[in-house]
């Protein structure tokens, strides 16, 4: 006699990682044959009902991806990287340091240098090597240089507006500098933006506050997540607009530069060198790992 056992279906794999607590899902899919619909990722990104997280890592052969195709020849592997609401964006400064430590912990990469491809490039990591206690290096990423469209971009808060820098990091940012971090409210709604034409894909919003020489702290609303613990890319344009106002353009003086920049969820240290390109350096941890179910990643939403 024999018993049949009930079929199960194993779902995908994920882990869940953060960079100073900007926290990601991260779902492994070398060869690409994961489809994940905006619904999906909103559902995985739910910090109620699904796994939660302020977005969303698809680990991807560049090879195996149309978007990234072209970069293979340079980094191996392409960040996928998707916004809580599912929406798709081009860099997440974070993100690519929890993606490496994704690639590490995973044994596709070692301490010292690899390159990520992502929507806005290929981007240059360096893995600082494991302490002598177990203490991981922290993980320094080459953002590339800031574009500094022309114009002045107004935020406004309850009433209250503020000239901001526009900058883009391959991604959108209006940085305006307020006396206090309680000026930017309640940022899960989006500070209004002006003129709307200046960000026609929306914007990622920081408010700035002075803490001492070259250190500055920030609180952000990303573009499809709301307030997050930390921005990475956010960080970065922080610094360049802090630079500008400080007249310590690297562009200008000859000489690199560099600020702390703290951010709710811990702390980054950001250098802007002479030629423009800037490096992001910090934490990356991987907290936790399992698998979906597929039945409840496929029912539909309610």
């Amino acid at each position: 006699m024999t018993t049949s056992q009930p079929t199960t279906h194993q779902g995908p794999s994920f882990l869940k990682g953060h960079g100073t607590e900007n926290d990601f899902v991260i779902v492994p899919d070398a060869d690409g044959r994961i489809e994940l619909s905006a619904a999906a990722v909103a559902r995985l990104c739910d910090r109620r009902a699904g796994i939660g997280g302020d977005g969303l890592l698809r680990v991807v052969r560049s090879a195996a991806h149309p978007e990234a195709a072209g970069m293979a020849g340079e980094a191996a592997w392409f960040m996928d990287y998707r916004n809580s609401d599912g929406s798709i964006a081009e860099m997440c400064g974070n993100g690519v340091r929890v993606f490496a430590r994704y690639l590490q912990r995973a044994g596709l990469t070692g301490a010292g240098d690899l390159a990520v491809a992502t929507r806005a490039g290929v981007r240059r990591v360096h893995i600082a090597k494991t302490e002598a206690d177990g203490t991981l290096g922290e993980i320094t990423v080459g953002m590339g240089a800031a574009a500094l469209p022309a114009g002045e971009v107004t935020v406004t808060v309850d009433g209250r507006s503020w000239l901001a820098r526009n900058i883009n990091m391959g991604n959108p940012h209006a940085v305006a500098f307020v006396d206090s971090l309680d000026d930017a409210g309640n940022l899960y709604t989006a500070p209004t933006v002006s003129p709307a034409a200046a960000y026609p894909t929306g914007v990622n919003t920081e408010f700035v506050v002075d803490r001492g020489e070259r250190h500055v702290a920030m609180r952000v609303h990303e573009r499809g997540s709301g307030e997050t613990r930390s921005c990475g890319t956010g960080a970065c344009a922080v610094m360049v607009a802090a630079a500008r106002r400080d007249g310590a353009d690297p562009a200008i003086t000859g000489r690199p530069v560099t600020y702390t920049v703290d951010v709710p969820g811990g702390r980054l240290v950001i250098t802007e060198r002479a030629d423009g390109e800037i490096e992001m350096t910090g934490p990356a941890v991987i907290v936790a790992e399992g698998t979906i179910d597929p039945e409840w990643l496929d029912a539909p939403s309610v």
